[in-house]
């Protein structure tokens, strides 16, 4: 017996959702379009109201006892439900985690540079996984790893909190820091540095301008005459290819 094919594109919202005559109790809930409710009724008449309505009866709440149906056109539920999504996964970047390794005898330029990594992950809503690792020796000395986190944290502290302190696990030390609320975060530093940096080139271009009136040459004096060249003077331009020859005047 032949088998119906299956549609060739079907989002992952659609085929869980059931519209119109796919719908398969008996009673449902109905919301109207503009959400007022209008209470239970069997499948028929929900479906019969949908058509005078010129909507569809879309199903959006399947476990429930009975099926909650509203009536709205399916093509517009499914954008808002697509902009639902979107909008969700806007603010799921807060749950992203970055990772900073450091040393028990890291530069201080290094640290640094780490420093700054942490405030601009810190400043885009993400966690910061702060990572110490002890090779060989280093773990005899274990109160160095730890000040140079406790040094990290202080300096991040306007920025972002420990979620725990700091813990040895086995030859490392870990601490996981997050953003603080937007309203009680400090601004970048290196946004607003950018920004700055930009500004006082204008300055040092108006500053490197001469002006015309340094450029004119000084007048040349009526009395001055071309300086003859001696032959001492003209040895110097060891450039010209006559500067080799030996010429004897007179003969």
């Amino acid at each position: 017996m032949s088998r119906p094919f299956s549609p060739r594109s079907s989002s992952p919202a659609s085929s869980f959702v059931r519209v119109n005559g796919k719908i398969r109790a008996r009673e449902v809930r109905v919301i109207g379009s503009e959400g007022q409710q209008l209470g239970v009724l069997s499948l028929g008449d929900a479906l019969t109201l949908a058509r005078k309505e010129a909507v569809d009866l879309v199903e959006i709440a399947p476990n429930a006892t009975p099926p909650v149906c509203r009536l709205v056109d399916y093509g517009k539920y499914r954008y808002e439900q697509a902009k639902r999504e979107k909008e969700a996964k806007k603010h799921q970047h807060a749950n992203r985690v970055k990772e900073i390794q450091l040393s028990p005898t890291i530069d201080a330029h290094d640290f640094s540079v780490k420093l700054s990594h942490a405030v601009d992950f810190l400043c885009e809503d993400m966690k910061v996984k702060v990572t110490l690792r002890f090779r060989g020796r280093e773990m005899a000395h274990q109160e160095f790893g730890f000040q140079v986190v406790q040094r990290l944290l202080k300096d991040v502290a306007p920025y972002g909190h420990p979620d725990s302190p700091p813990k040895l696990i086995g030859r490392g030390i870990n601490v996981m820091l997050s953003p603080l609320p937007r309203n009680k975060r400090a601004a970048n530093p290196h946004q607003g540095a950018s920004n700055g940096a930009a500004a006082p080139s204008s300055s040092d271009d108006s500053a490197s301008d001469v002006s015309p009136e340094a450029e004119e040459p000084e007048p040349a004096n009526a009395n001055s005459r071309p300086v003859p060249i001696s032959e001492a003077e003209e040895s110097s331009f060891v450039s010209s290819p006559f500067a080799g020859l030996n010429v004897k005047v007179g003969q």
